[in-house]
């Protein structure tokens, strides 16, 4: 994976294909929370104070150019929160949704499509006039899978940070993650490969910071952006979790006042860490944490600086005024019901350099961290024992979880697909009465259903929620309910035949079960489309009596005229005066089963009518103009019962 400074990166070399997802979180002490920007951790639950994008991206001259527009909200698919609470991993890397630094709150910016699709979050906020010490620390996680893309093809995620005031873009902080080897740590293969046989690399939470020193007052936007890979198959997105410090401190820097030595730890993912006393004179050590023991006098300042990997972050140095004031209390959180087979979370968010140990470890996913899932098979009492990892300010909290298994089991009596005439039912019948019940039809709940046994009368998805009155709730399954309604019967159009050569007749086609009556000249009176065939000119007329699946029966009418040769007449006259009599020129068609046209013309050949299928005939007009008496030219052509085409012409008067 490489940097890039600019907005477009322009080195053009052989890449791997990346499936890019990064997670981001911008993570600090909540002591310092009132100075920063509202919302910018997501924790408000939704995306106020935060502006959404959605564009495309496009390689064009070895150029990755993303293209965004502000969207007045979140975009379905495009722009999504999760909840911690939802206990989500991501599918290729197995890490949580959220960053697992306490926050409650992550969003995921982009999808899986591919598309060429690219989607982009920004925050704007000011510094604080009186603030020149200011930093800002992301994580990210990332996934990588190996195309043959050249650099500026592949997907990625961008970060910019810019000096909006000065219009400047903060350089060091501002760079792209795509796929082309990488100089940094902790990287692992998938066993995930999402149908492909490619590999797919990933790499668990990583911490990057953005230095902002010296900006005291000045106009900040953070830009995020994801973009699937301009071949339109490979998709990047990005999951960002934002949990602000606002400050150069660093976890460690309170300190409870009975322990044993201090731990100070600097923010994670950082190439080097050389500890200093505050004048810089002695090196205390190197490495991420730096242990104290016994602790230093309270007031002592210690100093690290912090070195990125190359183009990935900013140096930049914290300091730490060690004060011994830190108090911890534990909190393991309101009592809890386990239900049916979803253990819930108890605990509190996670505090950094906080030792959690939880009592009976029975049940719990993991006794040793802040919030873990509880399923106990009996009622049970957990205890959350807590201290600072330098062994003081203990502090215990219980909480009970009660496992409760609601029985959903439903009882159907009747039949699930039956005609309304029919005097059947279809009955739903809860089977172990619970406190309440809600029943529900196509997902929406039923006004006034609250009974144990429900009677279907109209089609639809059947469910019932089943309540506790000691907090679970439950839905029992589904059931797809049909109650038919008999469709009313129609005359099918008058059907000509010629004397012995047969033709199909055709019901519709929505039943299980076809009777034809009388049976007479049929080739089988019980089935869809009969072949017919008469030896004499008569006319029979078929009751078709169509059963459905539901048991709903429907009774059409087809009417058979045999006769001995196809006719085509057509009259040589006819008075267009709205009289009601002879109003209308239009063939007779005796025994023809398809008309393929009608038309009519004057005496210089201009097409005034074309007979369109339905229409009742020629009215004498054209185009909303009535035409002259005189003598028009006619042609028909159709498919007659024999299986020829007929065709015929001749003329009429028309007569006013």
């Amino acid at each position: 994976m490489h940097p890039s400074r600019n907005y477009h990166n322009t080195k053009p070399a052989a890449a791997r294909w990346l499936i890019l997802l990064l997670f981001i979180c911008i993570q600090g002490s909540r002591s310092f929370a009132q100075d920063c920007p509202p919302n910018i951790d997501f924790e408000k639950g939704d995306f106020s104070n935060w502006t959404c994008y959605v564009g495309q991206v496009v390689g064009a001259g070895g150029l990755n150019i993303i293209t965004l527009s502000p969207v007045s909200g979140p975009m379905p698919d495009q722009h999504t929160i999760y909840s911690r609470n939802s206990g989500e991993v991501d599918y290729f890397g197995g890490f949580p949704v959220v960053c697992p630094n306490g926050s409650g709150y992550a969003v995921k910016l982009g999808n899986t499509t591919g598309g060429a699709q690219a989607e982009g979050l920004s925050y704007e906020f000011t510094i604080p006039s009186d603030r020149n010490t200011y930093s800002l620390i992301y994580n990210y996680a990332v996934v990588f899978q190996d195309p043959s893309h050249l650099e500026f093809q592949q997907p990625r995620l961008e970060l910019e940070v810019t000096n909006v005031t000065d219009n400047e873009l903060i350089t060091c902080s501002s760079f792209t993650f795509f796929p082309n080897g990488s100089p940094l740590p902790g990287f692992f293969q998938s066993p995930n490969y999402g149908g492909d046989t490619t590999p797919v690399w990933c790499k668990d939470w990583t911490a990057v910071s953005i230095s902002l020193n010296g900006k005291a007052g000045k106009t900040i936007r953070l830009m995020f952006k994801t973009a699937d890979c301009t071949f339109r198959r490979h998709f990047g997105y990005a999951y960002i979790d934002v949990n602000s410090e606002c400050s150069s401190e660093f976890t460690g820097a309170t300190y409870c006042p009975d322990d044993r030595e201090v731990v100070l730890t600097a923010p994670y993912g950082y190439q080097n860490y050389i500890w200093h006393d505050n004048a810089f004179t002695t090196i205390l050590g190197s490495g991420q944490t730096l242990h104290l023991a016994p602790p230093p006098p309270p007031g002592t300042i210690i100093a690290v600086e912090l070195l990125p990997y190359e183009g990935y972050g900013c140096r930049d140095t914290l300091y730490a005024h060690l004060i011994d004031t830190l108090k911890l209390k534990a909190k393991a959180g309101e009592d809890k019901v386990f239900c049916n087979g979803s253990p819930p979370f108890i605990g509190d968010y996670t505090r950094s350099n906080v030792v959690y140990n939880w009592t009976p470890a029975t049940g719990l996913s993991n006794p040793t961290i802040s919030s873990p899932r509880a399923s106990p098979t009996v009622t049970t009492e957990y205890i959350l024992h807590i201290n600072s990892i330098g062994g003081g300010c203990n502090s215990e909290d219980t909480v009970i979880v009660t496992p409760i298994i609601v029985d959903t089991a439903m009882q159907f009596i009747g039949k699930r697909n039956y005609c309304i005439t029919s005097g059947d039912s279809a009955v739903l019948q809860v089977t172990h009465p619970p406190d309440s019940v809600q029943w529900y039809r196509n997902n929406a709940p039923i006004s006034g259903a609250h009974g144990l046994r429900y009677r279907v009368s109209q089609s639809g998805q059947y469910k019932a929620q089943l309540f506790d009155k000691r907090g679970c709730n439950e839905f029992t399954r589904t059931e797809d309910i049909t109650i038919e309604v008999p469709r009313p019967g129609v005359r099918y159009p008058l059907e000509y035949s010629v004397i012995n050569i047969p033709i199909e007749l055709r019901a519709r086609d929505f039943g299980e079960e076809y009777t034809w009556q009388p049976a007479l000249n049929l080739s089988d009176a019980n089935i869809l489309n009969p072949i017919f065939n008469s030896l004499l000119e008569a006319e029979i007329t078929y009751r078709i009596r169509i059963t459905t699946a539901a048991g709903c029966v429907t009774i059409d009418t087809q009417s058979v005229k045999t006769v001995k040769e196809v006719k085509i007449y057509v009259p040589t006259g006819f008075t267009p005066n709205n009289d009601g009599r002879n109003d209308y020129f239009y063939p007779i068609l005796i025994g023809i089963r398809q008309l393929h046209y009608f038309r009519v013309y004057n005496r210089w050949g201009q097409l005034v009518y074309d007979m369109p299928p339905g229409h009742r005939g020629w009215d004498g007009m054209l185009k909303g103009i009535q035409q002259n008496p005189d003598v028009y030219i006619w042609m028909v052509e159709g498919l007659g019962a024999d299986k020829k085409v007929h065709f015929q012409k001749g003329t009429v008067m028309l007569i006013r």
